[in-house]
């Protein structure tokens, strides 16, 4: 379920608070309460009544008025209240409020000195190998998703490994829709019944809905059973543990070919097993899956980067909730079929309230 919401304030709120008795200002979402310190500020306490119940993020940067430096920042943490301006419930687990929240851009420096987790201005990997990372923590950072500079791609490997590391979309369709018709031309005309061979092609999409969903919670989602070292929590991390970290890194969201040939192979095993009676039908099988998979992989890029029509936006609401309140559920990307068969569906949050959901 999702966590605990936190106390929030809304803008009003904090515009109340603009007096030397209560004095709070803002910088972006955080509420600082500085009442204690507008006596001690060095330039006067007028300075900061001037921007009482206002958001200083810019004047602070303002190198005509006085820009602060690192240490002002420093002293302003102590005064940071842990609530937020906004009227929508935010989750502890997540520390996000809504789907918008997903695309805030992270200030790196910031984020690095208050969590103490991963720089993103350096490569990720040699940070997360070399670290002595808890579990615990590790799974409450990942899933604390950041906003690397435009969507970008923040470096992983910081090497030759880098490229090899991003796949855009297009890739998957590209690659895999050839396969998919050639297998079905073959797999077709060894069965010769198109009737049949349909049936058994159609069959394969079924199957792969469950294998996603599978997959998804208790593959990328093994967050219990991790072991609690750097090379379990490093395999993790480059499996699913980035995507919740990093949501909105369009390169790495589709699954890269090589990895996704390893993941196959399983797959192909298993048609045969099932339909041993019949490699033709095993290959049909085998072929449905696959163009589930692509229907899976483009839907979840298109979920997270395009806007959609309204069964889609549905779908991305419902997805996107997944992220940001509640990682524990939801774990249907091209529908909520087996989340409702197996009880993991996701409740819609309200959008407003104290209470924990």
């Amino acid at each position: 379920m999702p966590g605990r919401v936190l106390p929030t304030f809304t803008t009003a709120d904090v515009e109340a608070h603009n007096n030397a008795k209560s004095c709070f200002i803002t910088i972006g979402r955080k509420v600082y309460d500085v009442t204690d310190f507008v006596q001690d500020h060095p330039g006067g306490g007028d300075l900061i009544l001037d921007y009482a119940g206002k958001d200083v993020a810019e004047i602070m940067k303002d190198e005509i008025s006085h820009e602060h430096t690192e240490a002002a920042y420093e002293i302003l943490d102590d005064y940071h209240e842990n609530i937020a301006v906004n009227s929508t419930p935010i989750y502890q687990t997540t520390g996000m409020s809504r789907e918008e929240d997903l695309s805030v851009e992270t200030d790196i420096s910031q984020d690095f000195k208050t969590h103490k987790f991963l720089d993103l201005n350096k490569p990720l990997f040699p940070q997360l190998w070399y670290s002595t990372f808890s579990k615990e923590f590790y799974l409450e950072q990942i899933h604390r998703p950041r906003h690397y500079k435009g969507g970008e791609s923040a470096p992983l490997f910081g090497n030759f490994l880098e490229p090899l590391s991003k796949t855009a979309w297009y890739v998957v369709p590209i690659i895999w829709l050839p396969c998919v018709a050639y297998g079905t031309m073959i797999g077709t005309a060894g069965l010769g019944n198109p009737v049949a061979a349909g049936a058994y092609w159609i069959t394969g999409v079924c199957l792969w809905s469950l294998i996603e969903y599978l997959m998804h919670r208790f593959l990328f989602h093994v967050d219990n059973w991790l072991p609690d070292n750097s090379v379990g929590l490093t395999a993790h991390f480059l499996l699913h543990g980035i995507h919740h970290y990093l949501p909105m890194d369009k390169y790495r969201l589709v699954m890269p070919p090589t990895l996704f040939v390893a993941l196959a192979a399983p797959f192909w095993k298993l048609a045969h097993a099932v339909f041993f009676y019949n490699w033709y039908a095993a290959v049909q099988v085998f072929c449905g899956g696959i163009f589930g998979y692509v229907c899976y992989d483009l839907t979840h890029y298109f979920l997270h980067h395009r806007n959609l029509p309204m069964y889609y936006k549905e779908l991305k609401k419902y997805h996107l909730q997944h992220h940001y309140a509640d990682f524990e559920n939801g774990f249907g990307v091209t529908s909520r079929f087996w989340d409702r068969v197996f009880g993991t569906e996701l409740e819609t949050p309200s959008p407003k309230g104290s209470k924990a959901q």
